[in-house]
């Protein structure tokens, strides 16, 4: 059945201020649907389309126009259309995901030579399975409970987020002693060194005092790589450090031999890698295994010495102390970016102890250890949500 026969839809329509009145109405807007924005109060309008709690959008206008969307109750943004349709006929959830089926496609089809919109006769005319209210009933509580089992873990995603940024703020200024407790000032001692209050038995030095920083030279780029010949090694751009991960996409490489031979910008086991040009600017990575990668432009290596364990340096790099340094060493230009001058005058914070290192260390990876496990569990979730919808909604496989 074509969704013309099923529903039609109303366009919001935009505030005008001589049709306005002293009542403030909330405007629903894509972002504030998505979560990622603030609730936008506007002032009430009598031309206004209200929605309510779970009407089904459709995001019309906009570069993602074709994303269905659960209202919230208030006035529709004038880039949306709401649906009607005939509730004794559909289950509004399970409409919704049959919707939500169609997102994808009705993404790639829309058209207009400025602001992108959805194509009315393919929305339209797309075609809908038929089930009787009993399946639909329970094809939507099969998807509400996908649905609610991923933001449930998404929310505990965040939380263990949350968690690990205000700990690893602790952990890098006030430290773990001995008896595994995060220090405070009425049960050790603190003082000032170089400007920074730390615990007594605390260091602060720069990163020329601690470790070696280095970085691919011109003349070495120009002179020795060649990527249209390949090789073994992967040169290590930019564009492969992201949220703490290698990115190994998109991928340039040289061959071994130009690697040995570059041996000040070879990168080995226990070095750490940071971008020091472009978007992500201060992204670090610790590398744990030597000869296959060398660095590329705009990556330069952090090379830990005696005093700081690499994966404790990889840490510090990534706190906030280090982070805000290099936001307000960076030089915004039409290309922000540090100087290997800059890097290495950065002051770090850090115990003396390299035992205390490492219990910061196992701190930090259990709770790493918790978010990779619920963001592969999510993962999972996201592809058994995907299957179910691809068998259910085509009646492929049939529920009772």
């Amino acid at each position: 059945m074509k969704l013309e026969k099923i529903l039609n839809y109303q366009k919001g329509k935009s505030p005008k201020k001589e049709d306005s009145s002293d009542k403030l109405v909330l405007y629903l807007t894509p972002e504030y649907l998505r979560g990622k924005s603030k609730p936008n109060f506007v002032s009430d309008f009598t031309t206004k389309v209200e929605v309510e709690d779970d009407d089904l959008l459709l995001l019309w206008d906009g570069s993602n126009a074709g994303e269905f969307f659960k209202a919230k109750k208030g006035i529709l943004s004038s880039t949306m259309v709401k649906f009607n349709f005939d509730e004794n006929e559909f289950n509004r959830e399970f409409l919704y995901y049959q919707l939500k089926g169609f997102e994808n496609y009705l993404k790639t089809q829309t058209n207009g030579s400025g602001i992108p919109h959805v194509d009315r006769e393919i929305l339209l005319g797309l075609e809908v399975q038929e089930f009787d209210d009993e399946e639909q009933n329970r094809i939507a509580e099969i998807l509400s409970t996908a649905d609610a089992s991923i933001a449930e873990t998404e929310r505990l995603i965040a939380k263990y987020q949350r968690i690990k940024t205000g700990l690893m703020q602790d952990l890098l200024t006030r430290g773990i002693d001995e008896n595994g407790n995060i220090r405070s000032k009425s049960t050790h001692k603190f003082v000032i060194k170089n400007g920074i209050e730390v615990p007594e038995d605390w260091e602060v030095d720069i990163v020329n005092n601690t470790c070696d920083v280095t970085k691919l030279a011109g003349f070495e780029f120009t002179k020795y790589f060649d990527y249209s010949v390949g090789g073994e090694i992967i040169a290590l751009r930019a564009l492969n450090i992201k949220n703490e991960e290698l990115r190994l996409k998109n991928i340039q490489t040289i061959p071994k031999k130009v690697s040995d031979q570059l041996i000040r910008s070879k990168i080995n086991k226990g070095d750490i890698l940071i971008t020091y040009i472009g978007a992500y600017i201060g992204d670090v990575l610790l590398i744990n295994e030597s000869d296959k990668y060398h660095l590329a432009p705009n990556i330069a290596k952090i090379t830990s010495g005696k005093r700081l364990i690499p994966k404790f340096l990889e840490i510090l790099l990534r706190g906030y102390s280090v982070q805000n340094q290099f936001k307000n060493l960076t030089v915004t230009t039409a290309t922000p970016s540090l100087t290997m001058k800059q890097i290495r005058e950065t002051l770090l914070t850090f115990p003396q102890n390299t035992e205390e290192q490492k219990r910061i260390v196992n701190f930090m990876n259990s709770l790493n250890k918790n978010i990779k496990a619920e963001t592969s569990k999510l993962s999972k979730l996201y592809l058994l949500k995907k299957g179910l919808m691809q068998d259910l909604l085509s009646g492929k496989k049939r529920v009772v």
